[in-house]
């Protein structure tokens, strides 16, 4: 065996053992949303579950046969519909605006375009949670504090600095040729736009509107401080509804975080296709 052949071996070892590792954790959670009590409390820690078990999830999700000891009062399914609506909405919103910004920093020059562009780009380096004080402050003023529309602003503003950037590297991947040739045969800008570079930029603009569901979709610390009432709090929030003075029920938490996380998994895999040729098409030129 050649000192090469060994390298790449203890290379994949290594990175095996990584990934078991990053996994462990989210590991952990998955099988204990399907373990019972029993399992979960003992000492030492039983790593392969006994026996396998739905009723938290039918718990969670219906609320347990009536008088069982175990009957959920978390209204998931409400913070699923919150989750699900500030998610969108908030999204689309912020891909349409971060979309057209990127095209305007990407074709257009005008005065102070490099300024505005830095600083669009510094609003992204302050912490999310250290503006929910702020945020809290100024939306009880105006009276948007526990609705979606307070929520989706905050979402948006957060989206779309790291969504123009994204996109504004896609359009200048780009050649201006493609759109000044359509202009050429009649086409106007808009319609140069929409038909031509739109098209030929969606990687890059699903590779944007997944990371922004997903931020949207996972974020805790600014929602737990706006959503008050089961009107407005998200799944994440919902997370703390297992919880007590004295006891925590794991096997309910576990199994909504397990409910959390299938929707981000099956959304990554559908656009699985555009995100990987999204992440790479700004480093190949051709």
């Amino acid at each position: 065996m050649t000192k090469k052949q060994i390298n790449n071996i203890l290379i994949w070892i290594s990175a095996i053992l990584l990934i078991v590792l990053i996994m462990t954790p989210g590991l952990w959670v998955v099988i204990t949303a399907f373990r019972p009590q029993v399992d979960i409390m003992a000492k030492p820690a039983v790593w392969i579950p006994r026996n396998l078990s739905f009723n938290q999830f039918e718990t969670m999700l219906f609320g347990g046969s009536e008088g069982s000891m175990g009957r959920s009062k978390v209204p998931v399914l409400s913070y699923l519909r919150n989750s699900l609506i500030i998610s969108l909405v908030s999204t689309f919103i912020a891909v349409l605006i971060g979309t057209l910004g990127g095209y305007a920093f990407a074709r257009h020059n005008f005065k102070g375009k490099n300024t505005y562009f830095f600083l669009v780009m510094l609003t992204r380096a302050i912490p999310g949670i250290s503006l929910s004080l702020p945020i809290f402050i100024l939306f009880s003023k105006i009276g948007i504090i526990d609705t979606h529309l307070g929520i989706i602003i905050v979402f948006v503003a957060l989206n779309v600095p790291f969504t123009i950037w994204l996109t504004d590297g896609f359009f200048r991947q780009i050649p201006r040729a493609m759109s000044e040739v359509a202009m050429t045969d009649g086409c106007t800008r808009l319609q140069a736009f929409w038909h031509i570079e739109l098209p030929l930029s969606k990687s890059g603009i699903a590779s944007a509107g997944i990371f922004a569901f997903l931020i949207s979709w996972n974020e805790f610390a600014i929602v737990s401080n706006l959503a008050r009432s089961t009107d407005s709090k998200t799944l994440t929030v919902g997370l703390m509804d297992f919880t007590s003075q004295f006891t925590i029920n794991w096997p309910g938490m576990c199994a909504l975080a397990v409910f959390i996380i299938i929707p981000a998994l099956i959304l990554t895999f559908m656009v699985q296709k555009h995100l990987v040729s999204g992440l790479t098409f700004g480093g190949v030129k051709g």
